[in-house]
């Protein structure tokens, strides 16, 4: 995987900083959709703190979709950044990807209303620094 970027140059008012969790199996990757948002989202969230990747991805992740990723098995895949969803223009997102191993089965669980399997069909139904991720893991041959 490569880092993503946004090219445009527009100035940078807000830098969201978020970890994500890549689960992709039988050529579909997990996406999780919240209460009240239209687009799917790679499961994990927001930083809090001093938090590390490791920290904020196990956290996330499981107060998400209700799993517990493996700490030793997270390998860093990528650091996307894109246009937030949803958010004034030239509010950024940085979302740093990392693949591993899990306990448990996903479910819906807090804010997120709909966990899905999505292939690259539906990259218009993720958020935008999503799609950038969509577009990696399908040149990999990852993504159905």
């Amino acid at each position: 995987m490569s880092d993503g970027g946004i090219a445009d140059g527009a100035a940078t008012t807000v830098l969201i900083d978020t970890v994500a969790w890549v689960r992709v199996e039988r050529g579909r990757i997990l996406c999780a959709r919240s209460r009240g948002k239209d687009v799917f989202y790679i499961p994990g969230g927001k930083r809090e703190g001093a938090e590390t990747d490791l920290e904020t991805l196990l956290r996330e992740v499981g107060e998400e979709i209700d799993v517990a990723v493996l700490p030793a098995t997270a390998v860093h895949l990528g650091t996307y950044e894109a246009q937030a969803h949803d958010r004034p223009e030239g509010d950024l997102v940085r979302m740093s990807c990392y693949s591993g191993d899990y306990t448990g089965t996903p479910a819906a669980s807090n804010e997120i209303e709909e966990i899905r399997w999505l292939g690259y069909a539906d990259r218009d139904r993720v958020a935008p620094v999503d799609q950038l991720l969509f577009d990696d893991l399908r040149a990999s041959g990852e993504l159905a």
